[in-house]
């Protein structure tokens, strides 16, 4: 498994891990909110790859008080969940913001109900929930992860 920079290569593979995880994670009105993303992101983005497949994306972006951070658009292939990928994902988004904003001290993300209890595994509080926000059936969770004081950073979880 191998963690690295996204490429303007891996749109098509990224776009197909947002498909395989429609409707049950993503509703499809938002692919072309992720195509865009895709295309047009300034910030730092991610995926894995194993045996040279693209497994898992997502990004990170520090807010403009450069105290908070958030999780953008993340995502493992519908088949390859439960195998380690997401932890993977997660941890190098982590260790990003270790190495290029130490001053960091929460991280924020919104997801689904699917979603939130992997997050929940891993440290993350669940700040907020609405019902129905994405889609019918389909909640927002707000989740937050607090990462100590400004220059204490806690080990990857």
């Amino acid at each position: 498994m191998d963690v690295r920079p996204y490429r303007a290569t891996d749109e098509a593979a990224c776009l197909a891990l947002f498909e395989s995880n429609t409707p049950d994670f993503f509703t499809l009105q938002e692919r072309a909110d992720f195509a865009n993303y895709l295309r047009t992101m300034s910030d730092p983005y991610f995926v894995v790859e194993d045996e040279g497949q693209v497994v898992a994306c997502g990004g990170v972006f520090v807010r403009h008080d450069r105290q908070t951070a958030g999780l953008a658009w993340g995502m493992v292939g519908r088949t390859e969940h439960r195998r380690g990928y997401g932890r993977a994902l997660l941890n190098a988004r982590l260790d990003w913001l270790r190495q290029h904003a130490p001053e960091v001290g929460e991280v924020i993300l919104d997801t689904s109900q699917h979603s939130a209890p992997f997050f929940a595994h891993l440290g993350f509080e669940t700040t907020s929930i609405e019902r129905d926000h994405y889609a019918p059936g389909l909640d927002r969770h707000d989740m937050r992860l607090l990462l100590g004081a400004p220059g204490r950073r806690p080990e990857a979880p």
